[in-house]
């Protein structure tokens, strides 16, 4: 019965706890520029609470290698 009873009780936790959200790699945000975007305006209206999540580093170093990108070709490389 209390095997029954805690495997109850966890059961019921695991669904109660939060839902972690979607960790984006560089290349994904890279290839998906709305996606990339609005990454990046969340990061950046709430940079004190989502400034180091990973989804927020990941847009950053998107963001930085489209502007690389679109530097070279703009310089004809």
């Amino acid at each position: 019965m209390k095997r029954l009873f805690s495997g109850a009780t966890l059961v019921l936790l695991s669904a109660c706890s939060p839902q972690t959200d979607k960790i984006y790699t560089v290349d994904e945000l890279v290839v998906d520029n709305a996606l990339l975007a609005k990454v990046l305006g969340e990061c950046r209206n709430t940079p004190g609470e989502l400034g180091e999540t990973p989804n927020c580093r990941n847009a950053e170093a998107a963001d930085g290698k489209l502007r690389l990108e679109r530097g070279r070709r703009a310089l004809g490389g």
